[in-house]
């Protein structure tokens, strides 16, 4: 098989939406590749029982997950635990198909090992995603159904949306993540306040006994996304996803000054957020880390700073498809390396 190192050459020299595309097809049909799949399964999927976890009532087999925006139609989560993930988040799922923003709105930045994305919950719809997942629900690992609302739709109906969407998927995932937090939105970031996410949270749970968690975007000002994660956990959310892409666009060199940056360049700007959120509410609701992760040692510094789960996205786009398994590998060296018999030791060592 072509190492990873020349398919990435080839890629990188088709427009990333192109590249992404290309990807998608060989994740979608499966069945036309399928031994090289099972083997890319058996390769790439550690089975080890000092990473399994059972976060609120959900088994993962490891802690490391498949962020949002890369899946967006569910047509290649069948696929992903050939990447080694432990689950998988699929979305951003919105009511009405839309096609996003104008191209392009997609960029690598390869020196730096991240991208910047102003995609805009491009999606084929609820209605038609729905059906796709049902035939494949129950699924091999967790199954998150990440959730936002209409570019068309009003700030004043945006709770219509994610209301739809709870009861649409309600029994096609194991867990939701509330997007309110993606910056290609027109004012998709203005509904992180405590009004709103408490409304909506009234109005989901009793429509769902999955898990719900509220992902949050890392350029809120600390104190403000204190009070609303304290607002969401008052109203009963499970748990935070720290974070979303960032608009900082000081961090990356030749930026764009539209979407959302991620990879690389927020790792620490990431994790110090994180890090803030976890010194106030670790014990109190599960956290989950996402932003710049993309080797061992990263996601064990989440892990130990209070991380029950990790998500990555961006690094794999640059690191491969070996990338999970050498984070999961990495991870059982880590924890043998500092005593631990199980990474649930391990989580919130550093509180």
């Amino acid at each position: 098989m072509l190492g990873y190192q020349t398919i990435k050459s080839l890629l990188f020299k088709l427009d990333p939406e192109t590249a992404h595309h290309v990807a998608e097809f060989f994740l979608k049909n499966y069945m036309l590749f399928y031994p090289v799949i099972n083997y890319m399964t058996s390769k790439n999927f550690v089975h080890d029982k000092r990473l399994n976890q059972t976060v609120d009532g959900i088994t993962y087999l490891n802690p490391v997950g498949l962020a949002a925006g890369f899946d967006k139609n569910a047509t290649m989560f069948h696929s992903l635990p050939a990447l080694g993930f432990g689950f998988v988040e699929i979305g951003t799922f919105t009511p009405l198909p839309q096609p996003g923003n104008d191209k392009p709105r997609l960029f690598r930045f390869p020196e730096h090992e991240s991208l910047q994305n102003a995609m805009g919950f491009n999606n084929e719809g609820a209605e038609k995603i729905a059906k796709r997942v049902a035939a494949r629900y129950p699924f091999a690992t967790p199954l998150g159904i990440n959730i936002g609302k209409n570019k068309i739709t009003p700030p004043e109906k945006a709770i219509d949306d994610y209301v739809t969407l709870t009861d649409t998927f309600k029994d096609k995932g194991d867990f939701f993540i509330i997007n309110i937090s993606s910056p290609n939105t027109p004012g998709l970031r203005d509904l992180q306040n405590e009004g709103f996410i408490k409304e909506l949270l009234g109005k989901m749970k009793p429509l769902t006994d999955k898990p719900i968690y509220l992902k949050i975007a890392p350029d809120l000002d600390l104190a403000t996304a204190k009070t609303l994660i304290g607002a969401a956990i008052e109203a009963g959310v499970n748990g935070v996803v720290a974070n979303n892409t960032s608009n900082d666009y000081s961090l990356l060199p030749n930026a764009k000054d539209f979407g959302g940056i991620s990879g690389e360049v927020i790792r620490e700007k990431s994790f110090a957020f994180f890090d803030a959120i976890a010194k106030e509410f670790f014990g109190k609701t599960t956290l989950i880390s996402v932003g710049g992760i993309s080797t061992a040692e990263e996601a064990y510094r989440r892990i130990r700073a209070g991380a029950q789960l990790v998500e990555v996205y961006s690094g794999l786009i640059f690191k491969g498809p070996a990338m999970v398994r050498e984070i999961n590998k990495g991870l059982v060296k880590l924890l043998e390396q500092d005593g631990f018999k199980h990474v649930a030791d391990a989580v919130g060592a550093d509180r």
